[in-house]
């Protein structure tokens, strides 16, 4: 059977390339074995990838074991938590679209054979999944894990509680003694942020989708079982290596199994964008009404953070994703599809193991909350829809007067200052896909809200995004932006903005068809460069914000 490699390493004509491939320690024997990229998000920058560069050696053990040729890439990873509230998080998302290029030229340059992923922090682990669909190639994401509990007067943290205590900070409740006391206690060390929070979310996700390993992902950052796991990673693609490309996993059966894992515990708004994304790659129909379907069919049955009281760690130790994914199995929620592991979803769910007394996971009769996470809102507002977090309050309508504000910075020094109050609608726009450019996450402020008591008790619309550690009544993903002259560049303020998830409206008590659009804040960062490109490719959030479909 012939390999992709063997455009490298077969016949007399590639001497020169074999030559090369000698340098790098191949012998003659090696030219037979499937060559296996090892892409590795690794950076020193933040915890989430810190540690990758210690998993990815027995990954590369795993290959050699079993019969393959490992072949070492980076690519780049951009901190969502340390560029959050300044300008550096523009290049968050934008950095999905170029991980997962260079993803695609490492794997299609050197017509490698198979591909592994080691991913951490938030816009890795969809890049991985765009690039594996593009490659179709076998793929295999590995994800490096959760970050441990901080702890900080006997209370479990994560770094949702530092975001929530500049809130407080802001106002006087918290000095500066107790603010640093919580900055220093939340970041124990390695792994991705620790609640259900994006990079969770996506995780296990991914899982669902058939191209993560079950148990792999679930397995924290620090825990001694965490290298094994990289090992079996990376003996698995490697056996696979003549097997089927990531396509053969990601269909519309696969992708709703994703969509629903993430109604059914609480996930990250940033899902929709994503799971809309990785579709698109793949060429597989998919709305992002699925996510309001099923968040009326399926109830939340995880109580995790950061609606609920556990993190990640807790969810691994009750059990992890296969205890999850078999409650919804048993409630006829998920179809079961093939998995990377060569074992199907049902049989990879079979294996599940609850421990005794644990409180993470629910069964579906007795929820955490009889509905899921997310609501697709559609209206004068957002023709394209636009996304409801659901999952952290009981909240299905709200109303009040639009506090407008064309950046997160102006918004955020209004919440700071004490001018948001209890009943506003806070709208903050030009921070969409192609407006920011790069779609922002709002963490900043929904967390300085929640830090002032004011979560659930105001609303927050925006053309951008939110953090998955945002929580109260947040709807983000509006569309079309106000980049593009979508109604919310038609909103003024004191305008009366009404949101009904059970009628999945958004309205307004003005006819802004008679309004011009505002202009471009003239403050607006200049951009250049790749974000000047991203400005100009970028399609609808409604669509997943890709550089590779319409932008109509």
């Amino acid at each position: 059977m012939t390999k992709r490699s063997d455009q490298i390493t077969k016949g007399p004509e590639r001497a020169a390339a074999r030559a090369m491939l000698r340098a790098t320690g191949m012998k003659d024997e090696d030219f037979d074995r499937p060559m296996v990229a090892v892409i590795n998000t690794y950076s020193s920058v933040t915890p989430c990838n810190m540690h990758l560069k210690d998993l990815a050696e027995p990954v590369l053990e795993g290959i050699r074991e079993a019969g393959g040729w490992p072949v070492e890439f980076g690519a780049p990873v951009v901190s969502d938590g340390i560029t959050m509230g300044h300008q550096g998080m523009r290049a968050s998302l934008i950095s999905r679209e170029v991980i997962a290029d260079a993803i695609e030229i490492a794997v299609y340059g050197h017509a490698l054979d198979a591909v592994i992923v080691l991913v951490g922090c938030d816009k890795t682990l969809p890049a991985a999944a765009m690039a594996l669909a593009r490659c179709n190639v076998p793929g295999l994401i590995f994800y490096g894990g959760t970050i441990a509990p901080g702890c900080h007067k006997g209370r479990n943290l994560s770094i949702q509680d530092v975001f929530e205590a500049v809130g407080s900070h802001g106002l006087g409740r918290m000095n500066d003694e107790e603010l640093g006391a919580v900055e220093r206690a939340a970041c124990p060390g390695a792994g991705a942020c620790g609640g259900q929070f994006t990079a969770n979310t996506m995780a296990m996700a991914l899982a669902f989708l058939g191209l993560a390993p079950f148990g792999a992902g679930d397995v924290p950052a620090a825990h001694p079982g965490k290298a094994d796991e990289a090992k079996r990673c990376g003996q698995m693609i490697a056996e696979a290596a003549k097997g089927s490309g990531a396509r053969h996993f990601v269909t519309e059966a696969s992708l709703q199994n994703a969509a629903t894992a993430v109604v059914a515990s609480g996930g990250s708004t940033n899902a929709v964008l994503h799971l809309a994304a990785i579709a698109a790659e793949t060429h597989v129909p998919f709305e992002i009404e699925t996510f309001d379907r099923l968040s009326r069919e399926v109830p939340i049955i995880t109580d995790l953070k950061p609606g609920g009281r556990f993190l990640a760690q807790d969810l691994f130790e009750a059990g992890g994703c296969r205890l999850f994914g078999q409650r919804l199995k048993e409630a006829g929620f998920l179809a079961d599809t093939p998995t990377v592991s060569g074992k199907s979803l049902f049989e990879e769910l079979s294996s599940a193991v609850e421990t005794k007394d644990q409180e993470v996971v629910r069964s579906v009769n007795e929820p955490v909350k009889e509905r899921g996470g997310l609501s697709i809102l559609y209206g004068e507002v957002a023709p394209e829809g636009a996304v409801l977090k659901t999952a952290g309050h009981t909240a299905t309508r709200f109303e009040g007067p639009a506090r407008i504000f064309d950046s997160e910075e102006e918004a955020f020094a209004a919440v700071q200052s004490g001018r948001i109050e209890e009943g506003d609608v806070v709208v903050i726009r030009w921070e969409g896909p192609r407006g920011g450019p790069g779609m922002r996450e709002m963490l900043q402020v929904t967390a300085a809200l929640a830090g002032q008591g004011l979560a659930g008790k105001v609303a927050l619309l925006t053309d951008g995004r939110f953090s998955g550690a945002s929580h109260g009544f947040v709807v983000g993903h509006c569309a079309p932006e106000a980049a593009v002259g979508g109604p919310i560049a038609r909103l003024r303020e004191g305008d009366r903005i009404s949101f009904d998830a059970e009628t999945r409206r958004i309205d307004v008590d003005a006819d802004l068809r008679s309004r011009a659009p505002v202009p471009r804040p003239s403050s607006a960062p200049a951009v250049q460069g790749v974000f000047a490109k991203y400005a100009r490719l970028a399609g609808s959030a409604s669509r997943g914000a890709t550089t590779m479909q319409e932008n109509s």
